[in-house]
């Protein structure tokens, strides 16, 4: 268990941390982004590490993941070898201000590293309080935006899948996308990973056309959509759609509207995850990214058979962070928590298959590449299982 600390020492850091948070918005602190940032530790003793989870917000689910995270993370500790993690966890209550605190609290307890914390205003928080304590933090956000100095991101990003996709279409000779996507603000981030994904591996973004949010407003614009793709020559239709929102209508308006069937139709969200949606004519022969799923079901079934429930989807982050701290650790390296170590360009084994983080502060996730087929989920590329593959 966590160690607890007496009501003086409470009050003392409570107030630490007040006064820091005051002294960090006076001062723009800043991180050489080249700067080699963490601080040495002893591997043969104990590496104090920092969890922050989103208890005490007051809503169910947020506590429901906190326990899930704290879970997952216990249970990363129980198959370390090598290696010797004590866990301290720290309640944020969702908040940034709450969260920041916590964290300051955290490096004065003795933290070597943070793990955590979710939500992504949070985590910029923390990243800011610790900025001047040559501390590296892990957080479970997938906001690229906050990434870099001494935040990473262990979230699954836009930018990854992006990647993993355009360049498996490089291979097979697609070249030329047109960008479909919903005009909010998750259709809007999306649809930027994807023409950077595009540029960035030699493509061509031949179109980008948004449409609004709502059943009639797709059916509207899909016409529009495909008069693009034909008149730009677009070889695939790239969209942010996701499979529990625009995708069932995006996946059946399409067609409708006549787009052919020669035209690649990708996927920057999972499809694997809702069966229903394997009928649909749209996503037939239709390209998106999933992560091992061998991996996956294992952490899955010995996170059941420990505490007696499958685990959250995101619980997962946790048990990777400490994996990664814990290989570190175990190799007896004394800087294991800089900035240098964690981005190893080797990576480390995850429970859903192979990552690693990147010096800008974010991370790089071994995808596998399917299809849909006759109503079933195929897969077409094996996610890689290390670094250098195709594919990584």
């Amino acid at each position: 268990m966590f160690a607890r600390y007496s009501s003086a020492r409470q009050l003392v850091a409570r107030f630490f941390a007040f006064t820091a948070l005051l002294w960090l918005a006076a001062c723009d602190v800043t991180i050489d982004p080249n700067a080699n940032v963490g601080q040495d530790i002893d591997p043969s003793d104990p590496v104090p590490v920092a969890l922050l989870v989103p208890r005490g917000s007051g809503t169910g689910s947020d506590d429901f993941l906190a326990q899930n995270l704290e879970n997952a993370a216990r249970l990363a500790i129980a198959d370390l070898e090598g290696a010797t993690i004590e866990l301290r966890v720290y309640d944020t209550a969702g908040d940034p201000t709450t969260a920041a605190a916590a964290a300051v609290t955290a490096v004065n307890d003795g933290a070597k590293i943070i793990l955590g914390p979710l939500y992504s205003e949070a985590a910029n928080a923390v990243g800011v309080a610790v900025a001047g304590r040559n501390v590296n933090v892990l957080s479970f956000s997938n906001t690229t935006s906050i990434a870099g100095g001494n935040v990473f991101v262990l979230g699954a990003t836009f930018e990854n899948t992006a990647n993993r996709l355009v360049q498996y279409g490089t291979r097979t000779g697609i070249s030329r996308y047109l960008i479909a996507y919903g005009d909010d603000a998750a259709g809007q981030i999306g649809s930027q990973a994807i023409a950077r994904a595009v540029q960035n591996n030699g493509g061509q973004v031949v179109g980008m056309e948004s449409y609004p949010l709502s059943q009639q407003g797709i059916f509207t614009s899909t016409r529009r959509i495909v008069a693009s793709v034909r008149s730009s020559g677009a070889q695939a239709v790239f969209t942010t759609a996701g499979a529990t929102a625009d995708l069932p209508i995006i996946a059946t308006a399409l067609p409708d509207a006549g787009m052919s069937d020669n035209v690649n139709f990708i996927g920057l969200t999972r499809w694997d995850t809702v069966p229903q949606l394997y009928a649909l004519p749209g996503v037939q022969g239709g390209l998106f990214a999933m992560p091992d799923q061998s991996t996956a079901t294992l952490f899955a079934n010995r996170y059941s058979a420990t505490y007696g429930q499958a685990p959250h989807p995101l619980a997962g982050l946790a048990y990777d962070g400490i994996a990664a701290i814990g290989a570190l650790v175990a190799a007896g390296n004394t800087e294991a928590l800089t900035k240098a170590a964690l981005t190893s360009p080797q990576g480390f084994r995850g429970t859903s298959g192979v990552f690693r983080l990147l010096p800008n502060g974010l991370n790089q996730r071994a995808l596998a590449i399917a299809t849909i087929q006759e109503n079933q989920v195929i897969v077409l590329e094996q996610a890689p299982r290390s670094f250098g593959n195709a594919g990584l």
